[in-house]
């Protein structure tokens, strides 16, 4: 029997006790954004340092002006690899608790038929069941062989959902702790349950709270209409403005930095079969807003972006009230992509909105994050051994994806500790994350550990 074979085989044999550990986990409500649930969070981490020791990591809670993080170190043999695993124990919040099937922090196995069983919970996918892909994998390595492959180091923080906000003080304060050959990240997800997937891109972030400022009171909307700036008015100007009629973002300076995508790459994913109407049917649309002449997969991983997610002003009750409100407020997030600078598109925004205001009114701005894309070679050894390995536990050969998304975390790991992330993740379109009903497939618990598994062995050589 091989190295790695024996470990796959205790993996397959304790399935039941790590799936008993899994929702140890779950059953805690580690939600970040609520500050009643602060207690609940250290508790998470707790019981992951208690459960990192029992494999023989030396393992504690470090302290941060927030939720706690979780580090965790164990040696391996001499000359092999150093990696760094993350992931982050708390969770969304549960609301609106009435759409919820279930006690969304009581999990339980629930069988979809045709031989699908999934893991259903707040966290079951986002992010307990994917992190607890690594711990189990390593305890795998340590009940049959002694030891892992190579050194290990476990970050797990407890601020992923509500902006990571202690996250790259931490980092910069213990940068000689965290450097290793990689990072290992499984925050992401598969193509299709049975295709796994690397994510060599994700968009960066921009996030821009703004606030519009006229009258020093609400005003009588028949007293003061028309004679009167109305804040609403302008934020929605500024707004609409930020789009032209093609779907491209106004912004001056937006694109610099822009990349079209090569070739082979989009021939790449127009093999995956993706269509608008695949796409978007699931949610009710079938038409791209997005730029012109692109495909959906192009639009969602490689063009950046910039929404409005929240408009609030004015009376928005029940019933009617004619008034000009004293003031307006908008959330706006930019996707970026390639080698654009969060920097300078938020200065170029802010810029953008001053130069639409009235001469009387103010504006004030709060940040809410800003991390560059992040872009790993298709050919890099680190992706080949990743590719290999998951081909090997498989139905289907793995393949190369991008993300929509953002993973900010993976943009400190290359400019604080000039690592490079290895994504790679066994979530699924239909897992709910952030929604209620959150489900995590059984099979990619159970295969996510093999995976793991397989990529330590490929890794260590």
């Amino acid at each position: 029997m091989s190295v790695l074979s024996s470990v796959l085989e205790a993996i397959d044999a304790n399935l039941e006790r790590s799936l008993g550990r899994l929702f140890e986990l779950i059953r805690i409500p580690s939600i970040s954004t609520d500050p009643a649930f602060a207690k609940d969070c250290r508790r998470a981490a707790e019981w992951l340092v208690d459960d990192l020791k029992t494999i023989g990591f030396e393992a504690n809670v470090r302290e941060t002006p927030g939720h706690p993080m979780v580090v965790a170190h164990h040696a391996g043999p001499a000359g092999a690899p150093h990696v760094l695993c993350y992931g982050h124990y708390d969770v969304q919040p549960v609301d609106p608790l009435d759409l919820w099937e279930a006690d969304p922090f009581a999990p339980a196995i629930e069988d979809l038929g045709a031989g699908r069983k999934v893991i259903t919970g707040r966290g079951s996918s986002d992010d307990k069941g994917q992190l607890m892909l690594f711990v189990e994998a390593c305890r795998a390595w340590k009940q049959v062989h002694g030891a892992l492959p190579c050194a290990v180091t476990m970050l797990f923080e407890g601020e992923e959902e509500s902006g990571s906000p202690s996250l790259k003080a931490f980092l910069e304060a213990n940068a000689q702790e965290f450097k290793a050959d990689a990072a290992l990240i499984c925050d992401t997800s598969m193509w299709d349950r049975d295709t796994p997937a690397i994510t060599a891109g994700l968009r960066g972030l921009v996030g821009e709270e703004v606030t519009v400022r006229a009258a020093n009171r609400d005003l009588h909307s028949g007293e003061f209409g028309g004679a009167a700036a109305n804040p609403l008015h302008i934020l929605a100007k500024v707004l609409a403005d930020l789009h032209d009629e093609t779907g491209r973002v106004t912004l001056p300076g937006f694109y610099a930095g822009v990349e079209e995508t090569p070739p082979e790459v989009l021939t790449m994913w127009e093999g995956l079969g993706q269509t608008p109407e695949t796409f978007l049917g699931p949610i009710g649309l079938a038409v791209p807003s997005g730029e012109k002449d692109r495909s959906v997969l192009e639009l969602v991983w490689a063009r950046p972006t910039a929404e409005v997610n929240g408009i609030a002003g004015g009376y928005a009750g029940q019933g009617f009230k004619t008034v000009i409100a004293a003031e307006a407020h908008a959330k706006v997030s930019f996707r970026l992509v390639h080698k654009q600078d969060p920097v300078k598109i938020r200065a170029a925004f802010r810029d953008f909105v001053r130069a639409r205001l009235s001469a009387d009114c103010s504006v004030e701005f709060n940040p809410h994050g800003g991390s560059p894309a992040i872009h790993l070679a298709h050919d890099s050894p680190l992706v080949g051994k990743a590719k290999a390995a998951l081909t090997d536990e498989w139905p289907k050969p793995a393949v190369m994806i991008a993300a929509g998304g953002s993973i900010p975390v993976a943009g400190e790991f290359k400019t604080i500790l000039g690592m490079d992330s290895l994504l790679v993740g066994f979530g699924l379109p239909d897992d709910r994350i952030h929604s209620p009903n959150e489900k995590y497939d059984l099979s990619s618990f159970h295969k996510g550990q093999r995976s793991w598994a397989r990529i330590l062995a490929a890794l260590s050589g």
